[in-house]
């Protein structure tokens, strides 16, 4: 494993704010919330100096598992998985969706007997995890561990392990039915790469 870097929570709230990846309005998430604020790891990744730093970090949190691969869904975990990986110093991998199932495609398959880590960039309900999970688990596998950049459930996931992340916050989400930014007249916005639920 490469060498121990620890980065603070608000250190990492700062280079989002920096970045313009901490976003204000009326947006729809790819859980089908609705939410005045929005995380878009990807104006924070497209500098590699900080996907690095924030994957090492990371990586120092989960020392003494000995993961053989990580393994993230698509699109938002591609990059946070490779780096993980990186400095895991093990096998990345990804899942992506066919007719809106988590699939594993271009040659890239699960071991069985091997120890995964799932890693995503932000995670609001887990669902995304929990279906690359499920991939983990029918190739008789084992997940070792789940990982994010951000939490931004403050805590409130449902997931089958502790989620290990660098920043959690509890951000404002509304049932799309009953949000007031809706209801006092606010059109929603998607910047995910997600179709919403229907």
């Amino acid at each position: 494993m490469s060498e121990t870097v620890i980065v603070k929570a608000a250190e990492i709230a700062d280079i989002f704010r920096a970045t313009g990846a901490f976003l204000e309005g009326h947006f729809i998430l790819s859980s089908g919330l609705h939410s005045p604020n929005y995380m878009q790891c990807a104006k924070v990744l497209q500098h590699p100096e900080h996907s690095e730093r924030f994957a090492k970090a990371l990586a120092a949190k989960l020392q003494g598992l000995a993961p053989t691969a990580v393994l993230a869904p698509a699109l938002g975990g591609i990059l946070v998985g490779y780096e993980l990986a990186r400095a895991l110093k093990v096998r990345s991998i990804f899942a992506e969706r066919v007719d809106g199932v988590m699939t594993l495609r271009r040659g890239q398959e699960i071991r069985s007997g091997e120890r995964l880590v799932l890693c995503e960039d932000v995670v609001t309900t887990g669902k995304s995890i929990k279906e690359v999970e499920a991939l983990v688990l029918a190739a008789g596998a084992t997940v070792v561990a789940m990982a994010a950049i951000v939490d931004r459930s403050g805590g409130k996931w449902s997931l089958s392990l502790p989620l290990t992340s660098l920043l959690t916050m509890k951000l404002e989400t509304h049932p799309a039915e009953a949000c007031p930014m809706c209801a006092a007249g606010s059109v929603a916005i998607k910047p995910g790469s997600r179709p919403t639920p229907s």
